[in-house]
């Protein structure tokens, strides 16, 4: 029995360079499930990703192996050289399946419903990151992030495209923009942590507002005095504040420090993230 893939629509083209196309898997021409392929710009390279895959019919065939074989070709003849599949977390065997196809994986989306959290530690201020030291932490920022790049798989070129892309992006006014939450943590009189939370970044199926984390860094120095923690309750009060009620993050996987204390704060992982170089 083959299985194909077979356009479900016309693929859509966008002006930065991005492309999407909805596919039917098929068995001998017939439909028996689905999949989505997209690739997406950053810089001069693309990043294709595979999602939606479903098989309606005649599971524990082989025909998402195939399916999703086939849709590496697919971002392969787009141009693109490294694959991204997001799994929910319940979806044990379609996890298994991507690492069985060479897929590692590289970070996880965590979420949490807001309750009143503490007030900040008495011994700590928090204070915003405005003009006078703004360039000096978005600095510290990229380089983290081309780091974190860098340790996914991207090449140097590739994680600085995407790092300045990405920032280029979301902070498009500096110190300014809007929705967008910048913070120091200060102990003793200086900085000792930042904080970057984006108040707007969509809702919940059920309605409820959702923020996101973009980063929360402690100084190498400084760790493991519970900065983090107190990082994350000031992320929790400027939301409330705000009128959201859910947050949500985005962790490395391999950052077991980091998920460990995301954890004890009552996040809860949602999705993961696989990669692969194609």
């Amino acid at each position: 029995m083959t299985t194909t893939l077979r356009p479900a629509g016309p693929e859509e083209a966008y002006p930065d360079g991005g492309r999407d196309r909805r596919w039917l898997v098929c068995a001998n021409g017939r439909p028996v499930g689905s999949v989505h392929t997209s690739a997406h710009p950053y810089g001069n390279h693309l990043t294709g990703r595979i999602d939606d895959l479903e098989i309606t019919e005649g599971r524990r065939r082989g025909r998402g192996t195939i399916a999703v074989l086939a849709a590496e070709e697919v971002l392969r003849a787009w141009g693109c050289h490294r694959a991204e599949v997001t799994v929910p977390v319940e979806a044990v065997p379609a996890h298994a399946l991507a690492l069985a196809l060479g897929y590692t994986d590289a970070n996880r989306k965590l979420l949490k419903r807001l309750g009143q959290p503490p007030a900040l530690r008495p011994d700590l201020t928090i204070r915003p990151i405005d003009g006078a030291d703004f360039t000096e932490w978005l600095a510290g920022t990229k380089a983290e992030y081309r780091a974190h790049l860098r340790t996914a798989g991207l090449t140097e070129a590739q994680a600085q495209e995407r790092c300045e892309a990405d920032h280029t992006h979301l902070l498009h006014q500096g110190h300014a923009t809007q929705g967008v939450v910048l913070r120091h943590l200060v102990a003793g009189g200086r900085p000792v942590g930042s904080l970057w939370v984006a108040l707007r970044d969509g809702r919940l199926p059920d309605g409820t507002a959702l923020a996101w984390v973009m980063t929360v860094e402690v100084d190498a120095a400084e760790r493991g005095k519970g900065y983090g923690r107190e990082l994350m309750l000031a992320a929790e009060r400027e939301c409330l504040a705000a009128g959201v009620d859910a947050l949500g993050l985005n962790v490395y996987s391999a950052n077991q420090v980091a998920i460990a204390l995301y954890e004890s704060l009552g996040y809860r992982t949602t999705r993961r993230v696989l990669a692969k170089s194609l």
